[in-house]
């Protein structure tokens, strides 16, 4: 079984909107956008593993305050922190760096850090005790990846991350059915140059990319919307009529 937690899906940080990120099966996150803002300490001494999307703050910003959280209370956990190459090195170069934030990677022992940075591959899962996790690269403004999210009874989430339109995306996914497609609507539809500039997706691109799809997901959640616009875009996603289409809410719990 996935269970998912929602902690924030929001695309931007405003009271009652959290950041990205999502609990699996309560000790591995993907991304970590609201992690020490919504899971009590307790909850956040499960954590094993985060998948990080890109290297954007609202997605890696938790990481930190993790490390911090931990060095106080849990001196000898472990955290594995997994992305693509050049994700793994922004954080390390421009957040773990001493200067914006203690280097957590060589504290409390510099061969024995908290947070150990994990490089992985597009393509390549990584198996995780009941469930396997795979990076596919996705178009944004950063590098970044969507996670193919697996257990052994061919449950199956794709959660794409930040991303604009993308063709080889769906190619890489094609003919892998889907229980779940969680995919990002970031602007109202008149916002189209700003969301193909910066490698996001309008409710109208959105249903473009559902179309490359194949096989049809069962389940459609939208991620990551401006709490700005998000009355306009609910307007726009609930005009296409698409019956197994749904905003996904911080708090929610998804079962597969």
């Amino acid at each position: 079984m996935i269970k998912v937690k929602v902690l924030g899906c929001s695309g931007a940080e405003m009271p009652g909107f959290n950041p990205t990120s999502l609990l699996i099966n309560d000790t591995i996150c993907i991304d970590a956008g609201s992690i020490t803002n919504t899971l009590s300490g307790k909850k956040q001494w499960l954590i094993k593993d985060i998948f990080i999307t890109h290297a954007h703050l609202d997605h890696i910003r938790g990481i930190p305050f993790l490390a911090d959280n931990l060095i106080i209370k849990r001196p000898n956990k472990k955290v594995n922190v997994r992305s693509i190459y050049s994700v793994i090195k922004t954080i390390k170069d421009n957040l773990l760096n001493t200067s914006v934030w203690p280097d957590f990677t060589v504290i409390p022992h510099p061969n024995n850090g908290i947070i150990k940075l994990v490089q992985i591959k597009e393509g390549i899962p990584v198996e995780l005790a009941d469930i396997s996790i795979t990076a596919y690269k996705v178009h944004h403004s950063v590098p970044a990846v969507g996670y193919l999210i697996e257990d052994k009874m061919a449950n199956r989430i794709f959660f794409t991350g930040d991303t604009g339109p993308t063709d080889s995306t769906w190619r890489k996914l094609d003919g892998i059915p889907l229980k779940t497609l969680i995919i990002e609507v970031s602007f109202p539809n008149k916002m189209k140059e700003l969301a193909l500039l910066t490698g996001h997706l309008t409710s109208e691109l959105m249903k473009q990319e559902i179309d490359k799809i194949n096989p049809k997901p069962e389940r459609i959640y939208i991620t990551h919307p401006k709490p700005q616009f998000i009355n306009q875009i609910k307007q726009e996603l609930s005009a296409l009529k698409l019956k197994n289409l749904s905003m996904l809410k911080d708090g929610a719990i998804l079962k597969l």
